[in-house]
């Protein structure tokens, strides 16, 4: 008698459920996290008890660490019917939260509406049109906050039309770093990460990493950087003392503050590029020179962890001026 080649009943299911497609969106939001640490341990060839480690977030689908925060917010809007269907989905940006939230929007089926700098870099503008965005420039000027300003306008008068994402005062925005960027650090560095250093934007980077982090280890030093300056050209970075501060940031978090100058960046940028084949954007090379400030600043042979958020690729920043310099 032959065997019977028919599947079994639990066979059958598994097949079945994997013949069948997943949604793009959900596949897409499946994609965001576990980002690789790369090693920079030759920037501390000086340094020969320092391990140097940076999260290289251009893994993620839409090129930077703000797919986390971006996510994050849509998913509760979405659960909490903030973002119901026919809404449109309205924030500031400087670029990279506006790529999420335009990735997300063409492959989760909402409108986006971005309130953009006119001066952002060339690139961003065309990957924002690319996914379908709806932009409204403003003045280059007024930076970041005068984008936000329009935003709330718009969002005051129409309420009615838009969901406000509003990434600088959303819970969601920490939170999304709090429960993955934090969490996927601790378990790279097996938990011998011994200092946390990140570029302040909208903050919630740091602040969400820094409180899961201290939760983990009280003893992790957690060190934030800003431009040194009101006028600066550290792209999607905040000079707190001249901007309108976040309402999700928590100053007693930093352990100690730093502050970076755009030509220092720049250097960076191009250094890192040209000696160490890394091609990483503005912010993520001001947090390099920041690391290597607080490496320097640790005591002879003291043994340290140092991680940094390599934000996103130089890929957007290309057309900048800079890398023509040096």
């Amino acid at each position: 008698m032959a065997a019977n080649s028919n599947p079994a009943p639990h066979e059958a299911r598994s097949r079945a459920d994997q013949a069948v497609p997943r949604p793009a969106g959900e596949a897409l939001l499946e994609r965001i996290g576990n980002t690789p640490l790369l090693p920079l341990d030759a920037l501390t060839r000086d340094f020969s008890t320092i391990q140097f480690l940076g999260k290289a977030e251009w893994y993620n689908p839409g090129g930077s660490i703000k797919d986390r925060a971006a996510a994050s917010i849509v998913t509760e809007a979405r659960r909490t019917g903030k973002l119901a269907p026919g809404k449109i989905l309205l924030d500031s940006t400087s670029g990279n939260t506006g790529i999420a939230y335009a990735m997300l929007g063409a492959a989760l089926g909402f409108p986006v509406t971005l309130c953009v700098p006119e001066n952002v870099s060339p690139e961003r503008k065309r990957i924002l049109q690319a996914y379908g965005a709806n932009i409204i420039y403003t003045d280059p000027g007024e930076g970041s906050d005068g984008a936000i300003k329009i935003a709330r306008q718009l969002a005051a008068s129409h309420s009615d039309l838009y969901f406000y994402a509003d990434q600088y005062s959303n819970e969601a925005n920490w939170r999304a770093h709090y429960q993955t960027t934090a969490n996927e650090i601790w378990e790279q560095t097996k938990g011998r990460i011994t200092h946390f250093v990140s570029m302040l934007g909208t903050t919630g980077t740091f602040v969400g990493t820094t409180r899961r982090l201290k939760e983990l280890n009280p003893h992790v030093r957690c060190i934030s950087l800003q431009p040194d300056s009101a006028f600066h050209g550290i792209e999607g970075a905040k000079h707190l003392p001249s901007a309108n501060v976040p309402r999700i940031y928590d100053p007693s978090l930093a352990d100690e503050n730093l502050q970076i100058s755009t030509e220092a960046a720049h250097g960076m940028a191009r250094r890192l590029a040209r000696e160490h084949g890394l091609l990483v954007g503005v912010s993520s090379a001001a947090a390099v020179v920041g690391s290597l400030q607080v490496a320097e600043g640790l005591k002879k042979n003291q043994p340290a962890t140092i991680v940094t958020i390599l934000c996103d690729s130089g890929d957007k920043y290309l057309s900048e001026r800079f890398w023509d310099e040096g």
